[in-house]
């Protein structure tokens, strides 16, 4: 392919705030574009779902970073412990992805996040409690971040008081935009991130508890199933996955549903349109953009296009979720939508696997939300909403204003 890449301008806030105009443009030009992304790296981006969804299962395309031949790629990961971090479960193949995965895979089961419903639920009212009697609140500070911050903190055992720490240590870490991140920065997040982590397994190396966090610590010292540079990386991923686009699923969620009142209305209506409303969200305006990425560890060819060795391969979920050959009406926000296959998760060996988790806590945190904060409204034009540069979406605040209410009404919804 001759033609040169195309630019997502994630300096243009217009764009950030709505990347799908050129998105569908990029889908309807071709199954396989280069593209210029976050940080000004070079990928070529997969468009269309049924390319997309069989890219995610190719083994062909790795998840580690160290087949990338653009060696950016891992100069944005701090240098004292690149080789753990590129190492986690997220950014390996089988058979390390398998053992890794496997340590984590019973703590979250469709069986046990459905025990931990009621504990959610509590959460959810006390975030709600601060805020009901004041007619006005930002449900990113208030609301959508430390919910998920707080459920992932405690399954692991993590003090929550620590959890602003932990989240500014993150945010320095993963977020990106038009301009390549600092790595002094991204060292000295690394840095406090190392030392608090390391501290956390020495505390609970003396005093084990029934958490995640003990049992990970037991398949190191007694099990010899973890190093203690990967034990360090997977609390860190657990840590940061665990809640980072959970965060953006319920501020994201409720940002899309004022703007469409017809739909918020039928939930407000039929709360037991949940669940399938979460699915549409997720399709609709999930919080991965454009996607997710791979990278060729041979010359490959997808729909036709040939891709170099080495290349990276986004394979763009976003994008593929609204396309019109699989969903009838893509651009429509329908949740009643019944058939509804979405990538927001992924696809294959490396199916997110806080899927469970975050299905749930978007399905209370948002129904609540809509059942305790009647009139509910932006403060702001939506224009002037702040979001999230690049690769991980959503709002970076929600500033609403709804009708002061009374302290919790324990009657849950979904």
């Amino acid at each position: 392919m001759s033609d040169p890449p195309v630019l997502l301008p994630y300096a243009d806030p217009a764009f950030v705030a709505n990347p799908f105009p050129l998105y569908r443009q990029l889908r309807e030009e071709g199954p396989v574009r280069r593209a210029l992304i976050a940080g000004g790296l070079e990928a070529w981006l997969v468009t269309r779902y049924e390319d997309a969804l069989a890219a995610l299962s190719d083994s062909r395309l790795s998840s580690d970073v160290r087949d990338a031949a653009d060696t950016r790629l891992q100069q944005q990961l701090p240098a004292t412990e690149r080789e753990s971090l590129l190492g986690t479960m997220l950014r390996s193949d089988p058979p390390d992805h398998t053992r890794l995965r496997r340590l984590v895979s019973k703590a979250f089961t469709a069986r046990r996040v459905a025990a931990m419903r009621p504990r959610i639920q509590a959460l959810t009212d006390g975030l709600l409690d601060a805020v009901v009697p004041t007619g006005r609140a930002d449900l990113v500070a208030d609301f959508a971040l430390p919910l998920p911050v707080t459920v992932i903190s405690e399954m692991l055992g993590v003090p929550v008081d620590d959890r602003h720490d932990f989240q500014h240590w993150t945010d320095r870490m993963v977020m990106r935009g038009a301009e390549p991140p600092d790595p002094a920065a991204v060292e000295e997040a690394w840095r406090h991130m190392h030392g608090y982590v390391t501290g956390l397994i020495q505390a609970k190396r003396a005093h084990p508890l029934d958490d995640l966090l003990s049992a990970l610590i037991t398949a190191r010292d007694e099990d010899r199933q973890l190093t203690e540079p990967e034990l360090v990386a997977m609390v860190f991923l657990l840590l940061a996955a665990g809640y980072i686009t959970t965060v953006n699923l319920i501020a994201g969620g409720i940002a899309t549903l004022l703007d469409h009142p017809d739909q918020l209305d039928l939930l407000r209506a039929d709360p037991g349109l949940l669940p399938g409303a979460v699915e549409e969200l997720l399709r609709y305006d999930g919080p991965v953009s454009p996607g997710i990425a791979r990278f060729a560890r041979e010359d490959v060819e997808i729909a036709g296009v040939a891709i170099p060795r080495g290349a990276t391969v986004l394979i763009a979920s976003a994008i593929a979720d609204r396309d019109p050959a699989r969903f009838p009406d893509p651009e429509l926000l329908d949740i009643t939508r019944k058939d509804n296959p979405h990538l927001a998760f992924g696809h294959g060996i490396h199916y997110c696997l806080g899927a469970p988790l975050a299905r749930l806590e978007g399905q209370i945190a948002i129904g609540t939300a809509l059942r305790r904060l009647p009139g509910l409204a932006l403060a702001v034009p939506r224009a002037e909403l702040p979001w999230r540069p690049g690769g991980l979406r959503g709002p970076q605040a929600l500033p609403v204003t709804f009708t002061p209410g009374e302290k919790a009404d324990p009657a849950p919804l979904g």
